[in-house]
């Protein structure tokens, strides 16, 4: 993987979706699902999502939401959800987006 805070590593972090989206900080680093949600969608047509997820593994990002995938403690995780019981019925606002992992990124891919 390569390095994360090279010049080459600015230069492709100035063409992030995230950088250019006029959404804050805060939704990437959000507990609550919407902003999840939200920030995945960000990222889901981010043109650098590669180099973004590469780093945050390589970083072992402790939280948020890098590459299109969400850490927590380090590792990815594939599933969030509301605290308690689940409903019966899924709430639409509940939905977070797969984003799916770059095909050679897939192997280094640590789960939580």
């Amino acid at each position: 993987m390569a390095a994360s805070f090279t010049p080459e590593a600015q230069h492709w972090q100035q063409l992030a979706r995230c950088a250019t989206a006029g959404e804050g900080n805060d939704v990437f680093f959000s507990e609550e699902l919407q902003d999840i949600a939200r920030a995945k969608s960000i990222c889901a047509a981010c043109p650098v999502i590669a180099p973004c997820l590469e780093g945050a593994m390589e970083r072992r990002e402790p939280w948020g939401v890098w590459g299109g995938q969400l850490f927590i403690n380090g590792k990815v995780l594939m599933v969030k959800r509301r605290r308690g019981r689940p409903p019966k019925v899924a709430r639409p606002e509940d939905h977070v987006p797969s984003v799916p992992v770059p095909e050679h990124l897939q192997q280094h891919l640590r789960t939580a």
